[in-house]
């Protein structure tokens, strides 16, 4: 239970600032600069609240992956909807390709420690 208490967090501080700045529930219907903003507030604070938890070793659960998928659904969803629209999508597509590996170390050191 507290883990998810932590990892929704970030996800209320960037509800929170969408709703304060743009006025809207809907991440989608952001602009591109707004949406990498609102975006990298996701993305920072939720894996500064996981390496938070990695150093109080705390392991790597379910919910944290279910967490980073969802994140990066939204993300995939964004990236799609830019490249129809035909926006340019470079910067997102980089986030994307650095938050793929963020998740990819994550698992990889979680599955060594799982080992040992």
């Amino acid at each position: 239970m507290k883990k998810i208490i932590i990892y929704t967090v970030p996800f209320i501080v960037s509800l929170i600032w969408l709703i304060a700045n743009k006025n809207t529930f809907n991440p989608i219907s952001l602009k591109g600069p707004d949406f990498l903003k609102f975006y990298l507030i996701l993305l920072l604070g939720f894996y500064a609240s996981v390496f938070l938890l990695k150093s109080l070793k705390e392991t790597v659960s379910k919910t944290t992956f279910y967490f980073m998928i969802s994140i990066l659904v939204l993300g995939i969803v964004k990236l799609l909807r830019g490249i129809f629209l035909g926006k340019p999508v470079g910067f997102l597509i980089m986030i994307l390709i650095l938050e793929v590996i963020v998740m990819l170390f994550l698992n990889l050191s979680e599955l060594k420690q799982k080992i040992k």
